[in-house]
């Protein structure tokens, strides 16, 4: 895996927001863009490969999870922002079991469409339909969202990727294999 660049000497022109001139502002930004061509896709990657310390009760650590769930979407020839959202729709495990589908989502807001934003960050209410009675909730949180531009490639990533993503004998494909797409989906952010 690439190492990311050092990140550049600290602007000490200034100690307030407020004091901040526009070459200030300029300098700051172009270290933003260097940032996220050369550190934060590795950084991404780092995050995911804490997951491996996370079994949470299945039957495999949550990064096989994770490689599996991309895996199935890689097979299943799914677009580069589909496969990263799949790998990373559990990465907010690591913080925060309970809101998880949130963090991930606003992990990955800045770099894939509305509908993948949406898809990931209410993909709990589509797995309910699994087991949310066991649990004491309603299986049919999903269809709350079932006039959602959003419902189908949520009901996909759920039904056909994520679900069926637990078995730890299934051979997934490699954290580094995914780099290019992660690199790929994170230099880019589509909004700041």
């Amino acid at each position: 895996m690439a190492t990311h660049a050092p990140e550049a000497p600290v602007n000490r022109s200034f100690t307030r927001m407020q004091d901040g001139k526009p070459e200030h502002w300029i300098e700051i930004g172009k270290q933003h863009q260097e940032h996220y061509k050369t550190s934060a896709p590795y950084r991404i990657i780092e995050h995911l490969r804490d997951l491996g310390e996370l079994t949470l009760g299945f039957g495999c650590d949550q990064l096989h999870h994770s490689l599996m769930t991309a895996t199935l979407a890689r097979r299943d020839e799914a677009s580069d922002e589909e496969i990263v959202a799949a790998l990373c729709h559990d990465i907010g495990k690591t913080m925060s079991v309970p809101n998880h589908g949130a963090i991930a989502a606003e992990l990955l807001k800045p770099y894939v469409s509305d509908d993948l934003y949406h898809t990931i960050k209410w993909h709990l209410d589509f797995q309910g339909a699994y087991y949310y009675n066991y649990m004491g909730k309603p299986t049919t949180l999903r269809e709350d969202h079932k006039d959602e531009s959003w419902y189908p490639l949520a009901c996909k990533l759920v039904d056909d990727w994520d679900a069926p993503a637990f078995d730890p004998d299934f051979e997934v494909d490699s954290l580094e294999s995914f780099e290019p797409e992660i690199v790929r989906v994170f230099s880019t952010p589509k909004m700041m």
